[in-house]
């Protein structure tokens, strides 16, 4: 289980300052939501924190060690799910395996690909389809089925349930929160990039509001020592709809300043 410290990174593109002093800090075993309206700087930070792209200033460290490149350690979901068209579904979590555990041999990847296609609700059959004979949602599954896979302590997931539809959006939430729950012992740091607020207070042990580029971290909110309701719930709790109306108030408000600057 590993700690993630952000420290006053920047980050511009072709002279253009995207992200500026970020600094957040998260316990190892946290379900991070980056909330925030597209165009914020989520997906950027998150390649910041995959190792994708390099800070202009400032660091991350995990467990006190910089992020310089990609790594094992750290796992990603992509919302355009990321497999290659020309594998089937096990191949595609097979290869990973392979990258992730040399010694393993073939039938103990397949083995463990299948397992984890059964950890995603998907049948046996799924291990040889081809990626465009499965549904977007099954494509996710297959895609999440892989990072899990790898078993990273870090899992980086952006904006994954964000091309689906709403049930299947409901299902993939609480398959990816009843994954990452069951790990007592060793869970997984998750931080999860979301536009959706009612998605954020669903998963989120600490969510951060990112505001409008030159984007910065407006507002932070952990469930820590606090009661946290579910799906069932959430609705019907007055403490989580305040919460709920001050997220949204918090964006609405950012983007009204920012559209008045244009």
């Amino acid at each position: 289980m590993l700690e993630v410290s952000v420290n006053h990174v920047s980050f511009s593109y072709d002279k253009d300052l995207i992200l500026e002093d970020i600094n957040i800090k998260v316990e190892a075993g946290a379900f991070v939501c980056l909330l925030g309206q597209s165009g914020c700087g989520k997906s950027t930070f998150l390649r910041l924190l995959a190792g994708l792209e390099k800070p202009s200033s400032g660091e991350i460290l995990v467990d006190d060690a910089p992020v310089m490149k990609p790594g094992l350690q750290r796992g990603v979901v992509f919302q355009d799910y990321g497999l290659f068209p020309w594998m089937s579904a096990g191949e595609n979590i097979m290869i990973a395996l392979k990258q992730r555990f040399k010694n393993m041999s073939f039938s103990e990847r397949k083995a463990e690909a299948l397992r984890r296609l059964k950890d995603v609700e998907l049948p046996e059959s799924v291990f040889d389809k081809l990626p465009k004979e499965l549904s977007g949602g099954m494509k996710q599954r297959c895609a999440i089925a892989r990072a899990f896979g790898i078993d990273p302590p870090i899992l980086l997931m952006d904006e994954p349930f964000g091309a689906l539809d709403a049930v299947t959006r409901a299902k993939l939430q609480d398959l990816v929160f009843d994954l990452w729950n069951k790990e007592t012992e060793n869970r997984k740091t998750i931080f999860f990039v979301t536009h959706d607020v009612d998605e954020a207070l669903l998963l989120a042990t600490d969510i951060f509001v990112i505001g409008q580029s030159p984007s910065k971290v407006i507002y932070n909110y952990s469930f820590k020592d606090k009661s946290k309701s579910d799906r069932t719930t959430m609705f019907d709790d007055p403490q989580t709809m305040q919460l709920r109306n001050s997220l949204i108030k918090i964006i609405h408000n950012e983007v009204r300043i920012k559209s008045s600057n244009l």
